[in-house]
Parts: C-alpha cells; structure tokens; sequence
C-alpha cells in the first residue's frame, strides 16, 4: 500500500531565491495589469456605444476584451500578491478555479481569432453578401460557440486534473496552477489526461489555426487580384490588426504549451527560470498588445476611442 496524503493546498514557487527580481517583475506586471484593464475596459465601452462599431468584427473584438480582462484577472492579482507578501500557497479549490479560467480563456480565444479570420475573409472575399452572411444572429452565435466549447473543454481537463491523487508533494515550480506542473505532482497514471489535452490541442489551437490560414490565403489572392491600389492597401489595413495578433498570440502559445511537457520541481536550473518568466509575460504582455495593436492600426476604433474620452458629462 502507498501512503497517501491529501493536498488540501498548493505552494507556487514563483522566483523563490530572486527577490530583487521579485521586486521588479512585481512593478511591472502592476503596470500592464492597469494597461490591460484601463485599454480592454475602453475597447469594450468603444464597441457597445459607438454606433460605428456596431459590426461583427468589432463584436468579436470586444468579446476578446473582455476575455483578456477575465483571463489576467484569474491569475495576475494573486501574483502579485504571492510577489510582494511572499504568500505562495494556494487552496487546492483555488488552484482548480484558476486552472479552469485559465484553460477556458484560453481555449475560446483560440476559436475567437478564428472566428474573427473567417470574418475578414467573407468581408474582403465575398463583400456583396456579407450582410446577409454575417447578420447579427449569426455572429453572436459564433460567438456564444465560443466561449461554450472553451467552456466545456476547460471543464473536462480541469476535472480530470484535480481527480487525480496527489501524495504530500505540493510544490508547483511555477506562478500560477499550470496544469502541466500540477500533472507532475499526481501519484498515478496521467495518460488519460495527455491524451485529452493532444485532442484538445488539435480541436483549439490546430483547427482555428488552419481556418486562419486558409482564409487569409483567400484573402490574399483576392486583394492581389485588385487593379485599384488603393483598395488594395484598405483591404490589408483591415487584415492587419489581426493578423499580428494572431502572430503574437499563436507564436507564443505554441512555443510554451502545444507539446505536453512539465515544469521540473527540482533544483533552480536557469533555463526553468527562463521558462517561467516566458509564460508570466505570455499571460500579461499578449492581452496588454491586443488593444495596442487594434487602437493603432485601426482607425475607426481610434475615432471611437477619441469620440468617447472627448464626451462632457451633461451639468
């Protein structure tokens, strides 16, 4: 018989034996903690009452938003406090919430980029029909298909996560509850839930991806097959927002998380280091990019944006 111990909580590492740069990251994870609410929040006002953004791509566009505040604020405030109070342990509840979230935001903003790719392809290659494609029914749809599926896969890894015995060792060589770490910690077979995550891969991470690639393959035959330069340089301006998003964020996820791989729990080798300090910025800097990137390279959400900070409150 194996004696088993019941973890009841977690301890989160972080950069246990750096704090000088616990300090730092301490400041500046603050700081686009507050750009990321202060430029969703904006987004997110802008496309509910400028009449201007009433379409589906800023539809979506708010929905990513809104997605970016929900999945920070899932992880980054309690980071904050383990880097400042030095208070690394989290309940085994609380470990299962933030995974959830983390998984779940995860999940949907993938199915949300290539929602939004599938939108510029029928608006650049089909333009005459868009209207009746896109209407409003059916692009909230896509969008409550969305965040279902995110929902229900987070759901299924989760759970099959935290149903798993753990045997007294609850250290997580990380900042937050990454599932990967804490599969490393179960005292039992975790080929199930390998297996689930590589379907989940495929289903959330290759599946957008190839829509994404294929439309805007579509995208660029038509717009190269455009005799006005001027249509031409509108219909990229319209892709480009987007297209470094999707860079940025497909970039970055497929180099941290696509192949099933787990944090060591021993020792302080560098490169672990490194690897943390990766995926912290992963969940801070691409939510804070994503309305950058949309505010600067769009005009109409500059206008809106300008528009609504210009308003006078009524005397």
């Amino acid at each position: 018989m194996i004696n088993q111990t019941f973890v009841s909580e977690f301890l989160l590492l972080g950069l246990l034996g750096y704090p000088k740069t616990e300090v730092i990251y301490f400041a500046m994870i603050l700081v686009m903690y507050l750009v990321i609410l202060a430029g969703n929040g904006v987004l997110i006002i802008a496309s509910i009452f400028d009449s201007r953004l009433h379409t589906p791509m800023y539809f979506f566009l708010g929905n990513l938003s809104f997605l970016d505040i929900c999945y920070t604020s899932s992880s980054v405030p309690s980071t904050l406090v383990s880097l400042i109070s030095k208070r690394r342990n989290i309940s085994f509840c609380g470990c299962a919430v933030q995974m959830f979230f983390g998984f779940a935001m995860g999940s949907t903003e993938c199915l949300l980029l290539g929602m939004m790719a599938f939108d510029r392809y029928v608006a650049i290659c089909d333009p005459l029909r868009y209207p009746i494609i896109m209407r409003k029914g059916v692009y909230v749809l896509m969008a409550c298909v969305s965040w279902f599926s995110g929902g229900i896969n987070s759901i299924v890894q989760t759970s099959l996560a935290m149903r798993l015995p753990f045997c007294g060792n609850n250290i997580i060589n990380h900042f937050t509850c990454e599932i990967l770490a804490v599969l490393k910690l179960a005292c039992a077979d975790i080929s199930l839930n390998i297996i689930t995550m590589m379907i989940s891969n495929m289903t959330f991470l290759v599946l957008p991806l190839l829509v994404i690639f294929f439309s805007y393959m579509f995208i660029l035959y038509t717009i190269l097959r455009m005799n006005s330069a001027t249509g031409r340089r509108k219909a990229f301006s319209t892709c480009s927002a987007h297209l470094t998003v999707v860079i940025v964020f497909y970039g970055t996820i497929f180099f941290m998380y696509a192949k099933p791989k787990s944090q060591d729990t021993k020792g302080e080798d560098k490169f672990q280091t490194l690897d943390k300090m990766i995926s912290l910025f992963y969940g801070v800097v691409t939510p804070m990019l994503n309305p950058i990137i949309y505010s600067l390279r769009n005009k109409d959400v500059k206008a809106a944006v300008k528009y609504i900070l210009n308003q006078k409150p009524i005397q």
